[in-house]
């Protein structure tokens, strides 16, 4: 399952929980907080925590203590401005806290992005669930012809069908292994930190992961390109959804001047500016 029956009694009682605060508040996250989204088979993205919103990126550009008078179409207008420019020191005066239940294969694709703070579960300390990533059949894909490191067409027949029985055979195989070399009733039973060399990749392990907003959008718009690994970009797009909801203002300009903006190389720039005054493509022989 997703999430054990503690996590689940522990979040419960969470968000049955109501505190005053003197604190600066987003409603849109207020209300995901502490709520486990499913993502792959046993995964899941959850709010543990966040500091900040769009009005604490104003007031970090403004140097001051608070909106006053000013409209909200000013403060969007500052937003955008700063999104455009690349002034990205506001946008880290946010930060949030997620709770993520991932494939080591994916979590290692993860922990490039390396400007954030992370607790991983210890499997020095702790055993592993019995618990694989095994991909749905339309996710289970050829080696592409044109990408190395990408995916082609699904696989079909008899041979996604044997795939699909190796992977899970395997894993549970591993996993048999993993418990007998661990267990103690009758023998020493070897250290978890050496056990779980056993493991593969497809095991799910569970993390803490802190990070500020301008980082957490350079993470997304990386994450949920489309030639970035399915399984990472499953789990950007929930949180991708969850930034949508916390700070509207600098998502909206985040799409439209980094994640679905187009920069020019000066090459580029110049063709265009010839095809503008009606000069036509630029000759070889003038390059």
């Amino acid at each position: 399952m997703p999430l054990t029956p503690e996590q689940q009694a522990e979040i419960a009682a969470l968000r049955a929980e109501t505190r005053p605060t003197f604190r600066p508040v987003a409603p849109g996250i207020e209300r995901r907080l502490h709520e486990a989204v499913p993502v792959l088979d046993h995964g899941f993205v959850r709010v543990v925590d966040y500091m900040g919103d769009d009005a604490a990126i104003v007031q970090a550009a403004r140097v001051s203590y608070g909106r006053g008078t000013r409209a909200v179409s000013s403060d969007e207008a500052l937003i955008r401005y700063l999104m455009r420019h690349a002034h990205t020191t506001p946008f880290e005066m946010c930060e949030v806290k997620f709770h993520v239940k991932l494939p080591v294969f994916v979590a290692r694709q993860w922990i490039r992005h390396r400007t954030a703070s992370v607790n991983e579960y210890s499997a020095r300390y702790s055993v592993l669930d019995r618990e694989f990533y095994i991909p749905a059949p339309e996710h289970l894909a050829a080696q592409s012809t044109t990408n190395n490191q990408g995916r082609g067409a699904a696989l079909t027949g008899e041979e996604a069908e044997r795939v699909l029985r190796w992977l899970r055979e395997d894993a549970m195989r591993a996993y048999d292994h993993y418990e007998a070399m661990i267990a103690t009733d009758g023998q020493q039973g070897l250290a978890r930190e050496l056990a779980r060399m056993n493991l593969p990749a497809n095991v799910y392990t569970q993390w803490y992961w802190k990070v500020n907003l301008h980082n957490l959008l350079h993470f997304l718009r990386l994450r949920i390109d489309p030639h970035a690994q399915w399984e990472i970009r499953a789990y950007a797009g929930v949180i991708a959804s969850i930034v949508r909801d916390w700070v509207p203002i600098a998502w909206r300009a985040f799409e439209d001047y980094r994640l679905n903006a187009v920069t020019l190389s000066a090459q580029a720039v110049e063709v265009l500016r010839r095809r503008l005054r009606g000069n036509g493509w630029p000759s070889r022989t003038a390059e």
